[in-house]
């Protein structure tokens, strides 16, 4: 890439070799058997990709959301489980303590999610309130010094191994958006129950649970931020967590791209590669086309990130545009090995089943056309006068 520092250069190949050597050879298992990896966080951890975003002083790498991207990046070129898994703790599950979290807060927990000791996780979407996440059910009232919450998550990555939660609750349900406020919630609360892992379509080695809180008693003190701030806090870390999917989207997409090119030059049929054929090298002409648009689209919004400019509305193309690019690769790829893409012998019918989770995490595809169409209609109307 051709803003990349020759810092970012290194880092990128220091996380390709770590990807290579120690998550893709049990990619297709943990696919299988739906257990997630802990062994690989821990290590990870050690080698400081959990925290890559945030400051040396909380236990970071300092490396910001380029770094990070390219992190994720990497990961999910072997495995998307792996890499999702990686993205929602370290923004969902680092990000509100970060960004929102006071300096004891910080201190008592940061360090330990940033360098892995513990993962985090993020309890947004509900039953009924997933697109619509100002539909919050969940409640929490105001009880002395405490807080006592009641309600349910839905699609919580990381929730069944997580050591810290950070859960919306409504606490003034009459302001709808205006009344939501953020808590932190640690391992083993009483009132808390873990629901069984779903059983998914893709990314089938990221824990992904329900998240039951039944008369769950959190001391303000756990508060996160100010009293029914919680939907624009969670509005930001949504921003930032589009950078990352949509880096999980272009890291799937380039594994699915890299796998089809090679089995184009492997398999013959009427005497020479498929690839030589003009039928399957438009396909990967194409493929690569939309991937490297896809990576620029995604550095860009985290080039943007870093450099404090603004960022919602490139986040949104990005993961937008590289969502949908890795469907249409991977389905792409698919067909190139033809009846084996449709088996478990190769990797691409994985690569598929992981590209689609892309369009509906952080905000499905309609979510993001309607934040860019607003904000191009809003441009449209400054010329109006």
């Amino acid at each position: 890439m051709f803003f990349l520092t020759d810092e970012q250069k290194m880092f990128r190949k220091v996380v390709r070799d770590f990807a290579e050597k120690e998550i893709a050879p049990r990619a297709a298992e943990i696919d299988r058997t739906c257990e997630m990896p802990l062994d690989n966080y821990r290590k990870m951890g050690e080698l400081g990709l959990l925290g890559i975003p945030y400051p040396e002083k909380w236990g970071g790498a300092d490396g910001g959301y380029v770094s990070y991207a390219i992190a994720v990046e990497e990961i999910a070129r072997v495995c998307g489980s792996t890499a999702l898994g990686v993205a929602a703790h370290t923004t969902l599950g680092c990000g509100p303590l970060y960004h929102f979290g006071n300096q004891e807060q910080k201190e008592k927990y940061l360090p330990r999610l940033t360098t892995g000791e513990i993962l985090g996780a993020y309890g947004l979407t509900e039953p009924n309130a997933g697109s619509d996440a100002g539909g919050t059910e969940t409640r929490a009232v105001k009880n002395g010094d405490h807080w006592v919450l009641n309600g349910s998550k839905a699609w919580m990555t990381n929730g069944g191994v997580a050591g810290l939660y950070t859960v919306t609750a409504s606490t003034e349900p009459e302001k709808k958006t205006r009344g939501i406020t953020a808590f932190l919630i640690e391992k083993g609360q009483e009132g808390v129950e873990i629901g069984t892992d779903y059983d998914k379509l893709g990314c089938r080695g990221s824990n992904t649970v329900e998240f039951f809180l039944t008369d769950c008693r959190v001391p303000d003190s756990m508060r996160l931020g100010e009293v029914n701030q919680g939907f624009p806090q969670f509005m930001k870390i949504l921003d930032m967590g589009r950078i990352s999917i949509g880096a999980m989207a272009l890291g799937i997409a380039q594994g699915a791209l890299e796998a089809a090119a090679r089995y184009s030059l492997e398999r013959e049929q009427f005497g020479r590669p498929i690839g030589k054929f003009q039928a399957i090298g438009f396909m990967l002409a194409d493929m690569a086309t939309e991937i490297e648009a896809s990576r620029l689209l995604v550095y860009q919004s985290a080039v943007l990130h870093d450099r404090e400019e603004p960022y919602g509305v490139p986040a949104s193309m990005a993961k937008l545009f590289a969502s949908e690019t890795a469907c249409r690769v991977c389905n792409r790829a698919v067909q190139i090995h033809g009846g084996y893409g449709y088996s478990r012998e190769f990797p691409v019918e994985r690569f598929l089943r992981d590209a689609k989770l892309t369009e509906i995490g952080e905000g499905t595809s309609e979510i993001q056309r309607m934040v860019i169409s607003r904000h191009v209609l809003a441009e449209a109307q400054k010329t109006l006068g």
